[in-house]
């Protein structure tokens, strides 16, 4: 039987109506609504397109949004108060710096200028401790990995007690979605076992998984063989392989072989249209609890 298909596409426009409507009862309640800004350094045209999108998603939900453009050349000290004068403005609630930055400047430093209330890219020290501890502590979840869990919550797969293997071990994914799952409470409470490309017999790990949580940035690493029939399956791999020569557009590879995998398990994200469209959605609902927090609206 072909697996159930995740569509990180179909669950986004869930997630930002949701948001949406949070926004408006904020507006009347308050008359405040999230502020967000997103602050770019250069013109890398990834960074560019990426900031652009997240730009038009705040101001269709309704946000004050601010975009901050900087030439390629500006000192680290000229960025560093920039980013204290957003910290003591009160109308903006989540600060995001564009990465990568130039040479030039120090990225740990900047991120660590960021006040942690206001990091709804979830990269400060103090809010990866926070997820570390889990529960109320963790004000905000990092964006890719908290798509990720919404994806599986939102599918009905059973994560208490499940087996969870993740395949990869980044700072950005692998290891907060592998803390994520393993705290104590809804949507997680699994056994985890992180994996990656060193790991001896990677592909006996990979058959216990119930979720199989791929994010190796290796096209088609996972073989359909490695995977437990009946799993659900969430690759997080945007591999560019090609181009379309049609369209011009990049050709985009999974770090699961999909094809044959959707045989096999039981829900299955696709790539492109999975995971990807979940980050932005987070980082707005991210912002969104920023601004509760600050307005003391947390429900």
């Amino acid at each position: 039987m072909t697996a159930e298909i995740i569509s990180g596409t179909e669950i986004r426009k869930t997630i930002l109506a949701e948001i949406k409507a949070d926004v408006e009862e904020m507006k009347a309640k308050h008359g405040k609504v999230p502020g967000l800004v997103t602050m770019l350094v250069g013109k890398d045209p990834a960074s560019v397109s990426y900031v652009t999108l997240k730009v038009k998603t705040a101001l269709s939900l309704g946000f004050h949004e601010i975009q901050d453009d900087h030439p390629e050349d500006i000192p680290e000290s000229d960025l560093l108060a920039l980013i204290h004068k957003y910290n003591n403005d009160p109308d903006i609630h989540g600060i995001l710096v564009q990465l990568p930055l130039p040479g030039h400047i120090d990225e740990q430093k900047v991120i660590n200028a960021i006040n942690p209330d206001k990091d709804v890219d979830v990269f400060h020290p103090i809010n990866v401790g926070r997820l570390m501890i889990g529960g109320d502590d963790a004000r905000f979840l990092p964006c890719t990995p908290a798509g990720i869990q919404e994806m599986i919550a939102r599918s009905g797969t059973r994560t208490s007690g499940a087996e969870v293997v993740v395949v990869g071990r980044s700072n950005i994914v692998g290891k907060p979605i592998a803390m994520m799952m393993a705290q104590k409470g809804a949507y997680a409470n699994a056994t985890v076992t992180i994996v990656h490309t060193g790991t001896t017999d990677l592909s006996v790990h990979c058959k216990r998984a119930d979720i199989l949580i791929v994010a190796a940035g290796v096209p088609g690493l996972v073989k359909p063989e490695w995977i437990k029939p009946g799993a659900t399956v969430i690759d997080v791999g945007t591999n560019r392989v090609g181009m379309n020569k049609t369209t011009g557009k990049a050709i985009l590879k999974g770090d699961v072989d999909f094809d044959a995998a959707k045989e096999i398990a039981g829900k299955i994200t696709p790539v492109p249209g999975g995971v990807g469209p979940m980050t932005i959605a987070m980082l707005m609902k991210n912002t969104l609890k920023a601004a509760q927090y600050a307005l003391e609206d947390i429900r």
